[in-house]
């Protein structure tokens, strides 16, 4: 699902699987509002509305991350 039209927010991993740190700011952003929601849901929510809150959000940053990564998401061993 990632495209070449677009510039990548993720690399893909050289070992294992996924993407590593964000390589463009909007990877950055993306990532720091996920943290900060997560812990403004963590200090204002009782623990299982937090556990169900977070599901979907958490979903939603690897969905974002594997459509803005620069490569397919497949196990590398390093080859």
């Amino acid at each position: 699902m990632p495209t070449g039209r677009t510039k990548p927010w993720f690399p893909v991993k050289k070992l294992g699987y996924g993407v590593g740190l964000p390589i463009a700011w909007e990877g950055w952003l993306l990532l720091s509002v996920f943290m900060a929601a997560m812990a403004l849901a963590g200090l204002l929510l009782p623990p299982l509305v937090f556990a169900l809150s977070a599901i979907p959000m958490t979903a939603a940053v690897i969905f974002l991350a594997y459509v803005r990564s620069d490569g397919e998401w497949r196990y590398r061993n390093g080859e």
